[in-house]
């Protein structure tokens, strides 16, 4: 079943479906220009490894406090006390791989964006690449980056095609001329 069909398919839980509908039809498959909301996106993805899409719905907002906004900056310099602090925050995902995932996966994005001039520069200089391709970049460039969430965060920021199905209205939106 595909995103749209799920979501449209009205789930039984109306603070559920508003999540994912807003979701729907306002982030995914959407273009990110922004570094910082890129990582967010990367660090969602990671998180939601194992778990439900729903959760990181639930929970965004809680993970955009507890890791500054999503500041790359701010969490390439976190430190063991950050990393405490995560691990008892009860609004996120409280797993030390995820989380040190997060602080050394910005430390690499600040590497790129050195290089490339920002993560989206990275990203744009290898597209498109076959997913397999990008599995295995990412894999060779980031911490808990496998297929699933590899594909996932290509496909929802506009990378990978596949986001909306071809009769759903946001694909008109999304779509290149």
């Amino acid at each position: 079943m595909s995103y749209c069909t799920y979501v449209n398919s009205n789930p039984s839980d109306q603070a559920d479906y508003l999540l994912h509908k807003y979701y729907h039809d306002n982030q995914y498959g959407f273009p990110i220009d922004d570094d910082d909301e890129l990582f967010g996106r990367l660090l969602l993805e990671i998180n939601q490894a194992g778990l439900s899409w729903t959760l990181m719905l639930r929970k965004q907002d809680s993970f955009r406090a507890a890791y500054d906004n999503f500041s790359i900056a701010r969490v390439a310099a976190y430190d063991e006390t950050d990393r405490e602090r995560l691990l008892s925050d009860p609004g996120i995902v409280r797993n030390r791989l995820k989380v040190n995932a997060a602080i050394v996966n910005a430390q690499k994005i600040l590497e790129l964006q050195k290089e490339y001039g920002s993560f989206k520069g990275w990203i744009d200089a290898h597209h498109p690449l076959p997913k397999e391709q990008w599995v295995r970049l990412f894999k060779k460039t980031f911490k808990f980056t496998g297929g699933e969430i590899v594909n996932e965060f290509l496909m929802s920021t506009g990378y990978l095609p596949g986001a909306h199905d071809a009769d759903c209205p946001v694909y008109r939106i999304i779509q290149p001329a």
